[in-house]
């Protein structure tokens, strides 16, 4: 039994209770600091329905050969599960970066998840720019060509990125760019992925089809993480401020690119 008397006892409490507390307020104060003095701003990588952050190797790579810091997220069931679970786990991603601001690029479903962390879980705080690649930001017909399988055929992500899902309306209801993010929409015309491939059109973001800038370039769904032009795109976008791409700027972009890639 303790030597101390009841009120003493509790007087020692008290202070051991304080002490806690106050701790745990210069632990937080602390991280909030460090994060606000962190002057890096990471690129996160966000990869598609059925992906791994493996897919995106070549992206980060030519990311970072190019000085930026990286990191690539590996979703829960590989993308294929509910996006808002997906959402949840880029936010704890982005939390453990311990920086104010990051930038984020998506590659197909990735995008989508990216704009769901955005707008439900307080994305828009953390998020200096945001870049989509090939994303179905309005739907697939090819995720309603599964589901009429029959009901087991697509469900949780599969079934959100459907053209009339109830998840992309309220995704898409209101304002498609909230906040003071600055949005880059890369997709091209030969999309065999998300069709129509203008489902990629964000209202609000700068918009680029691949084509308009290149014209005649044969990239499909999966080239837009790994091929030379579309590399250079996301480097402009992530570090280029003004108008966007022109034609004139084809050569530049893909040797951009290409630099990257073999750095």
């Amino acid at each position: 039994m303790s030597s101390l008397s009841p009120p003493r006892r509790r007087f020692v409490y008290a202070l051991v209770a304080a002490a806690v507390l106050v701790a745990a307020a210069l632990s937080v104060a602390l991280l909030r600091d460090e994060a606000l003095q962190t002057t890096e701003v990471p690129v996160v990588l966000v990869h598609g329905y059925g992906g791994s952050a493996g897919s995106l190797a070549e992206l980060a790579g030519a990311l970072r050969a190019r000085g930026r810091e990286v990191v690539a997220v590996d979703l829960p069931d590989r993308g294929e599960g509910d996006i808002g679970i997906s959402a949840r786990a880029l936010a704890g991603a982005v939390a453990g970066t311990r920086a104010a601001r990051v930038d984020l690029v998506g590659h197909s479903a990735g995008g989508v998840v990216i704009r769901a962390y955005l707008k439900d879980l307080g994305g828009i705080k953390r998020a200096r720019r945001v870049v989509t690649l090939a994303s179905p930001h309005h739907g697939t017909s090819l995720a309603d060509f599964a589901a009429s399988a029959g009901p087991d055929a697509c469900v949780d992500a599969c079934a959100q990125l459907g053209t009339g899902s109830d998840f992309l309306a309220d995704l898409n209801a209101d304002d498609e760019t909230p906040g003071e993010v600055i949005y880059v929409s890369l997709w091209t015309a030969l999309d065999e992925t998300v069709t129509p491939p203008e489902s990629a059109v964000l209202d609000g973001a700068t918009n680029i089809r691949v084509q308009d800038i290149c014209a005649g370039v044969r990239l499909g769904h999966g080239d837009l993480v790994r091929d030379p032009l579309a590399i250079g795109l996301v480097i402009a976008a992530l570090n280029e401020d003004g108008d966007a791409p022109r034609p004139a700027d084809c050569g530049r972009l893909r040797a951009l690119g290409s630099r990257a890639l073999s750095s």
